[in-house]
């Protein structure tokens, strides 16, 4: 192959990377002028909504340590997050080698779940004081379901014609789960981790919001007393960035295991 043709397919894609993304990127930016023109214009006191220029401006503020908060809030949302990841594919891999252990697990993780969490965060904070700990419990708490949930579907969904067939062919139960139903699990996994991905955001604000020394949660709370609106603001922006980025990393980890036609859009 030339150098000419690698050169050209290396535009070509690097074209439809570019109409794949600027639709979003143009609204969010959209987004921005919008709130700009908005508060600029409308004659909106800051301390109700204060300009995106007051908001990034707050980054240079010493008294809010951004990074320590943004640390701690990215910690309590990732180890949540990855905790229910790694307990919700192991439960629904038990159910399904075992349907009298979802008979009597499942049934008592319903009630569990709904359970309000919010009611649950004061016991939280009895049980194990503040810190990073709770906070990723609870982000646990409520991302793990759909994990679980999305999981055990995944491992149903087998054609049984295909189960028959290697059962035919005297495969183990071990072969059988781990050259069929996990692969063929795999798109309801990742439908169920990008769920929980979000969830587990709100979770760790939840547990920040309820009893915290650290974190863009507390710092928010604080700064709402002296009505730091601009402060709040950002921290709101930096939270969803940290969104965003476990969102993203998911999704990046679905591209390498899963082709496209077997996405869960």
């Amino acid at each position: 192959m030339s150098v000419e043709s690698i050169s050209a397919a290396e535009t070509k894609r690097a074209s439809e990377r570019l109409r794949k993304y600027l639709p979003g990127i143009l609204s969010h930016a959209a987004l921005i002028v919008v709130w700009y023109l908005f508060v600029t214009y409308g004659h909106i006191p800051s301390f109700v909504m204060p300009s995106p220029v007051a908001t990034v401006a707050t980054l240079g503020g010493k008294n809010y340590d951004w990074i320590g908060n943004a640390l701690v809030t990215a910690s309590e949302i990732f180890s949540g997050y990855l905790l229910a990841v790694v307990v919700g594919v192991i439960l629904a891999i038990a159910f399904s080698w075992s349907r009298t252990t979802e008979s009597a697990v499942m049934p008592l993780l319903v009630s569990l779940n709904m359970i309000p969490k919010v009611a649950l965060g004061p016991l939280f904070i009895v049980w194990f004081s503040y810190g990073i700990f709770p906070n990723a419990i609870i982000a646990f708490s409520i991302s793990f379901f759909p994990i679980l949930l999305n999981t055990a579907r995944g491992f149903r969904e087998v054609e049984p014609e295909l189960l028959e067939l290697v059962r035919s062919l005297k495969s183990s139960k071990w072969q059988t789960f781990t050259k069929i139903q996990l692969p063929s699990a795999f798109p309801y996994i990742f439908s169920g981790m990008k769920i929980g991905a979000i969830l587990a955001v709100a979770g760790a604000l939840v547990g920040e919001f309820l009893g915290s020394s650290r974190g863009l949660g507390y710092l928010m709370l604080q700064v709402q007393v002296t009505l730091d609106t601009a402060a709040m603001f950002m921290a709101v922006i930096l939270i969803t960035f940290i969104g965003v980025v476990l969102y993203g990393l998911v999704i990046g980890l679905e591209r390498l295991m899963i082709v496209r036609d077997a996405r869960i859009q």
